[in-house]
């Protein structure tokens, strides 16, 4: 059977944990699951939280005996077993955690894999050992050869794109231009057909300014280019309401009347996700030639551990995997 491969992210957070509690209490989830890890970082963080899990090892061709009830573990780093601190990041531990999402990004890239599903990353730790992107998303478009790719987050009441992503504010407005507002409202248009099986979809953009720019008075990106933009897109047959004002687009019964929603800037987008669907929200890549999904959440380390957490959001991220999957087929 060929898996979804799950990478736990950053070993001392609470990746472990999300699997270990999502498993233990929805194991048939995890039927077609492989984590892509080293076993230590399971099995230590079972220790600590008292939990009877079965955890083997995994063949790289993924021939596994799916009847018996287990977490089912590749491990591509085979290096000697490290005593993982919950809560602890270290840095010896960071090219690992790069060596498990490449091969899980290669394996989908190769078809080998129906996609991969993400916990979350210590940016800062990786950063430090010399990792030379901004998160995932932007190490995966490098692993595929593609230029642009577009990161979503979506939940069951909101859906929004982000035309920048991890930068400073200040550098926003220089980052903001016509070809890349079209390039990635195209991908973000052509991904919800495919991969979320709708036809048509809703969309609706934001303003860079507030009240979308006041005709002007508040900042001029909406006449000079997101209003252009638009225009060229219309002619495509790809309509996209907008520029809108941020501050109403939000409200209940505007957003209901769109599928997705484009932000210019990175809290444009995450702060009304975050506010409506925190833990129940999924960080999809679009614009990958495979499946990818992620959790919504940072690492938490200071619940690494404990047990006191929740793995709706993993769950909700491999759901949304499958479900994209069966939209694809």
């Amino acid at each position: 059977m060929t898996p979804f491969l799950l990478t736990l992210g950053e070993p001392a957070g609470i990746g472990p944990d999300c699997v270990l509690l999502a498993y233990q209490d929805h194991p048939q989830t995890f039927a077609d699951i492989v984590i892509v890890a080293k076993p230590c970082w399971l099995q230590q963080r079972a220790a600590e939280l008292k939990l009877n899990i079965t955890i083997l090892p995994c063949p790289e061709d993924w021939q596994r005996d799916t009847r018996q009830a287990a977490l089912w573990v590749y491990d591509p780093t085979h290096d000697a077993p490290r005593n993982v601190v919950a809560g602890q990041p270290h840095i010896d531990e960071a090219a690992a955690v790069v060596q498990c999402i490449q091969l899980a990004a290669e394996k989908s890239l190769q078809g080998l894999a129906l996609g991969m599903i993400t916990a979350p990353i210590e940016k800062a730790i990786l950063r430090d050992a010399g990792f030379d992107f901004p998160g995932h998303t932007e190490f995966l478009a490098d692993i595929a050869g593609v230029e642009r790719v577009v990161m979503m987050l979506a939940s069951s009441v909101l859906r929004v794109a982000l035309l920048t992503t991890h930068v400073a504010l200040a550098d926003v407005p220089a980052l903001i231009n016509q070809e890349d507002t079209k390039h990635l409202i195209r991908l973000t248009y052509q991904a919800m057909q495919q991969q979320m099986g709708l036809q048509t979809p809703r969309l609706a953009l934001c303003g860079l300014n507030p009240h979308a720019g006041e005709q002007g008075h508040f900042g001029r990106e909406e006449i000079d280019i997101l209003s252009p933009a638009l225009a060229d897109l219309a002619k495509e047959g790809i309509d996209v309401q907008g520029p809108l004002p941020a501050d109403t687009l939000f409200s209940a019964n505007q957003r209901e009347q769109y599928d997705a929603i484009i932000c210019c800037y990175h809290d444009q987008a995450l702060i009304p996700l975050k506010a409506l669907s925190f833990g129940d929200s999924v960080n999809v890549t679009l614009g990958l030639p495979f499946i990818r999904t992620s959790v919504d959440h940072g690492t938490a380390l200071d619940r690494a551990g404990s047990g006191n957490i929740s793995y709706s959001s993993l769950m909700a991220a491999i759901d949304m995997a499958k479900s994209h999957r069966r939209s694809m087929l």
